[in-house]
């Protein structure tokens, strides 16, 4: 079935990959020609956080210092061969997450799941943020990838690890900074070795480039780090995050901070608490109620990360519309092994939510001014993919659950 799987892939993505690798190349997968930067300012000995790329973009590095580290092998490929060497990684990584957040729906068909699988990623593919994962030639899905294998990898007789748990959750952390969240996870669901390994993992990977490139590994922490507009004007439509979305209302700053700090509480507390309960469903806690070390991955599990995921999104100052690759562990969350009609539904919702453009229809509805509720109806619209977010805790925190404890349909 593999070989039918991979050409159904190869097929179902030739458009999209070819739309985005013969655009422009001014605007081609300009994200990942940031990371070369970073890269190729390591080699040649320049500060990576003054360097930027060529015009038009004129993008400065804006990652961890871990990463410019990591991206010098791009820097030694030639431009062309990056550009597909990343975008098969993305789909790669892809596949990945399908894998662990479909399991259920996998187990259950059996020798066809080589081809589900394939079927899945190509209509993961397709969602706006997965759009742009390979438009700009992104990092998320990596990430997602990550942290979701490190949390549902399947343990081997006896409780063994395939690596230490914890490892993969510190590596993102460390590249990227909001994977951080999935600390908090660890610990609040009793997996407490994780926790410190992801931790222990983390903290290494932000020595290192202090001993390799001291003076970069300052810049970041005490100054690029600090400013936010850093990574591009934070009140953009693609900035969906509870903070972008205060900043469209042009509220005085203080005010802004207060709501946005206030929010952020009230969501951790439901949101945090939301993962470890459901990823403790279908499992034998250990004392304290908590999560066994070597406990097997249970449906709960992928709604708990899915749920964490979304906090990164919502909490985070900064999340554009390509940070939102979340959506697709929220999906295997809601698809399950694909037996409850009513969660298909709403997983077929959720997909097509996240796969139109429906942000940029808020940007249009404002600048049109048909009614003098044009500009209020358009701001809502253009947070869309945030409000969807903010709906999808109590969705998968709330409504899900209790789903499952009525009908047991994993």
């Amino acid at each position: 079935m593999w070989v039918p799987a991979l050409l159904l892939v190869v097929v179902a993505l030739a458009p999209l990959v070819h739309y985005w690798l013969t655009n422009p190349g001014d605007q081609r997968l300009v994200d990942l020609e940031v990371y070369r930067a970073g890269g190729e300012a390591v080699l040649s000995g320049r500060a990576v956080y003054d360097f930027i790329t060529p015009a038009p973009q004129l993008l400065p590095f804006t990652y961890p210092p871990i990463s410019a580290l990591l991206a010098a092998p791009l820097a030694w490929m030639s431009w062309p061969t990056a550009q597909w060497v990343w975008v098969a990684g993305i789909y790669l990584a892809l596949a990945v997450t399908v894998y662990f957040a479909f399991r259920p729906l996998l187990d259950r068909v059996g020798r066809w799941a080589p081809l589900m699988l394939a079927a899945v990623v190509v209509v993961t593919a397709y969602l706006m943020p997965m759009r742009d994962q390979t438009r700009f030639g992104q990092v998320d899905i990596l990430l997602v990838a990550l942290c979701l294998a490190d949390c549902a990898i399947r343990e081997r007789p006896g409780g063994r690890s395939r690596w230490p748990r914890g490892v993969l959750i510190g590596l993102a952390t460390a590249i990227k900074l909001t994977p951080g969240v999935f600390l908090i996870y660890l610990w609040m669901t009793g997996r407490r070795r994780a926790a410190i390994v992801a931790t222990s993992t983390a903290a290494i990977l932000t020595i290192i480039p202090f001993l390799i490139i001291p003076g970069d590994a300052a810049t970041f922490w005490f100054d690029a780090l600090l400013d936010s507009e850093r990574l591009g004007s934070n009140k953009a439509t693609t900035n969906q995050s509870m903070r972008g979305m205060l900043l469209r209302v042009y509220l005085p700053d203080l005010l802004t901070t207060v709501l946005w700090l206030t929010l952020v509480a009230v969501v951790a507390w439901y949101g945090f608490r939301a993962a470890r309960r459901v990823a403790l469903i279908g499992t034998t806690p250990a004392p304290g109620g908590l999560l066994s070390p070597g406990a097997p991955p249970s449906w709960g599990e992928v709604t708990g990360v899915a749920l964490t995921g979304l906090m990164a999104l919502l909490l985070s100052p900064v999340s554009w519309i390509h940070h939102f690759a979340w959506i697709v562990v929220v999906l295997g969350a809601l698809v399950g092994s694909g037996r409850d009609r009513v969660r298909l539904l709403v997983a077929g919702g959720v997909w097509l939510y996240y796969t139109l453009t429906i942000p940029w229809w808020g940007v249009s509805l404002r600048a049109a001014e048909i009614t003098a509720l044009s500009p209020v109806a358009g701001r809502i619209v253009q947070n869309a993919f945030g409000l969807g977010a903010v709906a999808l805790v109590w969705v998968l925190g709330y409504w899900l659950p209790k789903r499952y404890s009525s009908n047991h349909l994993t």
